[in-house]
């Protein structure tokens, strides 16, 4: 029978005969392998097949294997009927960094999958294991492959927590849902977490005030604050919510990832032409993204912008523990980003 796809434009280079399906469309098989590098999509999807197994038979045994540290002839012995033939799930982690042994057991194990057992295989990515790969995308009838490609675009991680609300049957405004991107753009699982308290704690509609309200504080907003202020000209205020940011607890590194995305798009955005929505398709973007940048990009130059850039290298190597002093780096990004890179 044959089952959707998913949207993912992440999919494997070789043919599969298996169905490949998104992180939310799993579903018990005698194999289920997941690959691809969102660790949180992957996470996800493994937790939701336990579930659904589980709500199959609350009896379910589940048992978690290292295939990095695997020994041979361990997966036969797990997957073998017990003395009272409980279902069973058997969760494999670290197949990219898979023993000989276990390519060997696993592949031999394609042909003849135990009854009323589940093995769930994580391939985080990388060429180790492709002969393993390629057996399971060849065995139609046996495994299912769930792809958990990463999420990089802001228009992805926007779809991401509309879904979130969806699911949820909570209301979000766009803008409550663009603000919460922007707050969380670094780690998708904080989007999910916010998601998740905002459905739980908040009325029928969740709507940008919302949002500010729960997530002024965090070190993200606070993050994006100081990099607005600053890309805008505004040098004592940037510089002020710097220092407010640094005494609330706030880590340099996050700042500095703030600026990066600013400038990043601004980059992007710099000397083209045509509306929003076509540009936002040609670069991989939101049309409100394109807006807000060529709005920052007032009083730039591509000089300047080339200029701003590089110190924001040079800061980003120096919070991570190239320099001595990271607020005085921190500050020096400011200055230059403030003088618009004249500085």
């Amino acid at each position: 029978m044959a089952v959707a796809r998913g949207r993912s434009a992440a999919k494997p280079a070789a043919k599969a005969a298996i169905p490949q399906l998104e992180w939310n469309q799993v579903r018990p098989a005698p194999v289920v392998l997941v690959t691809g590098a969102e660790t949180f999509l992957a996470e996800r999807a493994i937790r939701q097949l336990r579930d659904l197994l589980k709500a199959e038979d609350p009896s379910l045994e589940i048992t978690d294997v290292d295939a990095a540290s695997y020994t041979p002839g361990e997966l036969l012995s797990l997957a073998s009927p017990s003395l009272f033939n409980e279902p069973r799930l058997i969760r494999v982690s670290a197949v990219e960094k898979c023993t000989d042994a276990f390519i060997d057991d696993a592949i031999a194990y394609l042909g003849y999958p135990a009854d009323d057992t589940s093995i769930v295989m994580r391939h985080g990515g990388g060429v180790r294991g492709k002969k393993l790969l390629e057996a399971i995308r060849a065995a139609d009838g046996v495994a299912i492959e769930i792809v958990c490609a990463e999420i990089k675009r802001d228009t992805d991680k926007y779809e991401f927590a509309s879904a979130e609300f969806r699911a949820a049957g909570k209301r979000a405004t766009p803008g409550a849902i663009r603000a919460l991107v922007s707050a969380f753009s670094d780690d998708l699982a904080e989007l999910s977490a916010a998601c998740a308290q905002l459905v739980s704690d908040t009325g029928e509609e969740v709507t940008e005030v919302t949002v500010e309200r729960y997530y002024a504080g965090r070190v993200e907003t606070n993050a994006f604050a100081v990099a607005d202020s600053a890309i805008a000209g505004s040098y004592g205020e940037a510089l002020a919510l710097l220092r407010h940011a640094l005494a609330s607890g706030a880590d340099p590194v996050p700042i500095v990832a703030a600026f990066a995305m600013k400038l990043r798009t601004m980059a992007k955005v710099l000397g083209t032409r045509g509306g929003s929505g076509q540009l936002a398709g040609q670069l991989g973007m939101a049309p409100w993204q394109v807006d807000r940048a060529r709005r920052d990009l007032a009083g730039w130059t591509s000089e300047g912008l080339g200029r701003s850039i590089q110190v924001l290298a040079e800061t980003d190597e120096s919070v991570k523990g190239a320099g001595r002093d990271p607020v005085f780096a921190l500050e020096r990004m400011i200055g230059t980003v403030s003088s618009r890179g004249m500085l």
